[in-house]
């Protein structure tokens, strides 16, 4: 006798007890597994309803983590905006969450050493480093000339 299927609000509860997704990845998800979109809808609906699936602990989790990994306010932005999370929502998670200048600093210093670079190949290498963590220009500047706050 073969196993019942699953459904679509089981795959789901799934997917979050291995981490926190955002709505429209469990959707997204969801689709891949061939549900049809009134089971999703209703699925994701009772999940927000009980506190199961929630946007905000989603983005407070994905923010902490990037921040972790070293990563600036310019890509994990991106990253929110590529998990389907609204610009609001983005900047509410966003705000306050690090001195994103010291987190700039933190991340070269880690990298690089304690030292500010003294020669402008340098200067221009550790830049473009930052650049590509997502920190912006001024974080990069304050970061790279080892300004205080």
């Amino acid at each position: 006798m073969a196993p019942a299927p699953k459904s679509a609000r089981r795959v789901a509860m799934d997917l979050l007890a291995r981490r926190e997704h955002s709505l429209a990845e469990l959707r997204a998800k969801l689709g891949e597994r061939a549900f049809d979109a009134a089971e999703i809808d209703t699925a994701l609906a009772e999940l927000a309803r009980e506190g199961l699936a929630d946007e905000s602990r989603f983005i407070g989790a994905f923010v902490a983590s990037r921040i972790r990994k070293g990563h600036g306010p310019i890509r994990i932005r991106a990253e929110l905006r590529e998990r389907g999370i609204g610009d609001e929502a983005i900047e509410d998670g966003l705000a306050g969450a690090r001195d994103w200048n010291a987190a700039a600093r933190d991340v070269r210093q880690r990298r690089f050493g304690a030292g500010v670079p003294q020669d402008f190949r340098e200067r221009a290498r550790q830049s473009r480093f930052l650049e590509y963590r997502g920190f912006t220009a001024g974080q990069v500047r304050a970061a790279v000339d080892d300004e205080a706050d």
